[in-house]
């Protein structure tokens, strides 16, 4: 007959398993024991039992164990379980009616029996046993408790024998109590946790090698590069040949050194900015061209005024973004980049005619193109005139980078400056 069998921590591998046992007296023992009634998992709701036969008269009998299951919702079910100590997952829904629960209750005594330092001690091997497995979560609840039990106010503990061992069974499982939470915080994620227990060890014990290397591992994580360093130099002056502080402070050393290009990067592009708009600022000044800008001005992405090719060069183009309003039939068009040497029937030329001018009113001969002034009124742009001789003078300004020139045609024009008009008086 096949066996299959648990073996014990001192089992001995010469015994072949698989050898049929040699027939005994306590052979018997291998027979079938009677079937006999365990006593239910739970207690048998007896009302809703009745409900299940009176509905189901034919249905075979349950046992105690599948009534005391069955007469159950999921929910309750839980909630039973809950108020076992083995199952508990919420201890605020683990008592009775009354509050209580006895198991717990016990547990809890059991817990808390010996000195502060030996129950402690008891929370901090438990958090051992738990960080060994790496349930983190679990481990740092305990350390947590060990270190509530040693600072708590209240004192519920039986008094030592020997008050100096006390003392020092209570410092180091409080030091050891935080560098450990330190580790299930860093293991968890929670950096700014990891540095906190790692400070807690430190005032405890300022040559403890752990907390500064959780720390700088923490700090590193946080980005907080400087503060690492710090933290890595601290560490490697108490233990220069250890490892583990050597291997973060080299990749401290790493992203110090990518931060600090970063920053000179953005420090050159930012001085390079800061010379092109000076340079684009002479520029305008130099040819009497009025800009301003307003509070809401338009989503334009990159665009904008610049001197091109090099906008370094006082020698080098300006350069506009344009839009075309054909104001009588409310559309437009937008042009990237108008040259300050262009005129505006350049631009027209390829643009004209438009798709959607069926009445063929737009032509280059059959449009007169306007400008709105500083003072709100309208100039008329000639056509064949290079932008910078409009732009230039102050008649006229550049309202948030970009030149609007209305394009409108010759049998609508009186029409035209009378809405304007009207618009200013308004």
């Amino acid at each position: 007959m096949s066996r299959i069998e648990e073996l014990p921590d001192d089992f001995d591998e010469s015994i072949d398993i698989n050898k049929q046992p040699p027939e005994t007296e306590t052979a018997a023992a291998d027979a079938p024991l009677p079937v006999t009634e365990d006593e239910p998992s739970f207690p048998i709701n007896e009302e809703r039992l009745k409900e299940m036969e009176q509905k189901d008269p034919l249905a075979p009998k349950m046992s105690q164990n599948m009534a005391s299951v069955r007469t159950h919702t999921t929910d309750e079910l839980a909630d039973m379980l809950n108020k076992t100590p083995l199952f508990m997952t919420d201890i605020s829904k683990a008592g009775d009616e009354n509050g209580e629960n006895i198991m717990l209750d016990a547990i809890q005594a059991m817990q808390n029996e010996g000195t502060r330092g030996e129950v402690a001690q008891n929370y901090r091997e438990q958090g051992n046993e738990a960080a060994k497995e790496k349930r983190w979560i679990d481990a740092k609840e305990f350390y947590t408790k060990a270190i509530a039990v040693l600072l708590a106010k209240e004192d519920k503990w039986d008094k030592p024998e020997d008050p100096k061992e006390e003392e020092k069974v209570k410092r180091q499982v409080e030091e050891a109590s935080y560098i450990n939470r330190a580790l299930c915080n860093l293991e968890l994620g929670n950096y700014r946790s990891t540095t906190l227990d790692c400070a807690s060890t430190l005032k405890l014990n300022p040559k403890n090698v752990k907390a500064f290397y959780r720390s700088s591992m923490a700090l590193f994580m946080l980005d907080k590069i400087p503060e690492a360093e710090d933290v890595v130099n601290r560490g490697l002056a108490l233990d220069p040949e250890n490892k583990s502080i050597q291997t973060i402070g080299k990749k401290v050393a790493e992203r110090k050194a990518a931060l600090e290009r970063i920053a000179a990067r953005k420090k050159a592009e930012a001085e390079k900015l800061r010379k092109e708009n000076q340079m684009l600022s002479t520029a305008l000044r130099a040819r009497q061209i009025r800009t301003r800008k307003t509070e809401q001005p338009p989503e334009m992405e990159d665009v904008g005024i610049r001197l091109t090719p090099d906008p370094l060069s006082p020698e080098s183009t300006l350069e506009f973004p344009a839009v075309f309003l054909y104001h009588m039939d409310a559309q437009s068009d937008f042009i990237k980049s108008f040259s300050e040497f262009n005129s505006i029937e350049d631009h027209l030329d390829y643009i004209f005619p438009l798709p959607w001018d069926t009445k063929k009113e737009y032509t280059i001969g059959g449009v007169e193109c306007f400008m709105e002034t500083v003072t709100g009124g309208l100039i008329k742009a000639g056509k064949k005139l290079p932008l910078l001789q409009i732009l230039s003078g102050g008649k006229v300004e550049v309202v948030d980078e970009l030149v609007r020139i209305y394009v409108v045609p010759t049998s609508k024009t009186g029409r035209f400056i009378a809405e304007m008009k009207a618009r200013k008086d308004s």
